[in-house]
């Protein structure tokens, strides 16, 4: 048994030198998440990411095995969300919105990739607005709203929460005015251009 445990950690220091700086058990935990994540198709380097944060930041052992198993779950369950093909920058976005008390469901709304969406989707609800008010905005967005289009809108709601708004109503209100200049399908992808109320 204790050979076993010292081929794996030897396996870890020549897979991945980084996790050196893990004391031997965390580090062999780790890899254990790491290759169970690889096997199923999830990124690995997010959560060696994670380990590598525990450890700068001093967190125990046991800490740092618990965040990393739980960022691979949570990357698991983004997967599930967002479909086989999503990318790891996807998936984190998707963790993001997750964690935000979002349920990612821009899949299949608009074409790939999903990060932003995600990413605007995950801010708005950090910023206060309703998870389920979020992604009905991100919705109605999502299948024209270019990357500008969107962060151009969350910082509309943005500002208009500084100023008082309630977030919903923030949010309710510029997706309803049109806070953003989408354009049709076959039209001048030119830049975003704001309308104003």
């Amino acid at each position: 048994m204790i050979l076993a445990v010292l081929l794996i950690v030897a396996q870890i220091g020549a897979q991945d030198p980084r996790l050196d700086r893990l004391d031997p058990d965390t580090r062999a935990q780790v890899t254990v998440v790491v290759d169970s994540a690889r096997r199923v198709g999830l990124p690995a380097e997010p959560l060696i990411q994670r380990a590598l944060e525990g450890a700068t930041k001093g967190a125990p052992g046991p800490r740092i095995v618990t965040a990393v198993r739980r960022l691979s779950t949570d990357l698991g369950t983004a997967r599930a969300a967002l479909g086989d093909e999503a990318s790891a920058p996807e998936l984190e976005a998707g963790v993001a919105a997750l964690r935000a008390g979002a349920t990612p469901q821009v899949h299949g709304v608009r074409r790939p990739p999903l990060t932003m969406a995600l990413s605007v989707l995950a801010d708005l609800v950090a910023s206060g607005v309703p998870a389920d008010s979020a992604a009905a905005a991100v919705l109605a967005l999502a299948p024209k709203a270019r990357d500008a289009d969107l962060v151009e809108f969350r910082r509309t709601v943005e500002r208009d929460i500084a100023l008082g708004a309630p977030p919903a109503a923030a949010t309710s209100t510029r997706v309803n005015a049109g806070a953003v200049d989408i354009y049709s399908a076959g039209s001048n992808p030119g830049p975003a251009r704001p309308r104003r109320p």
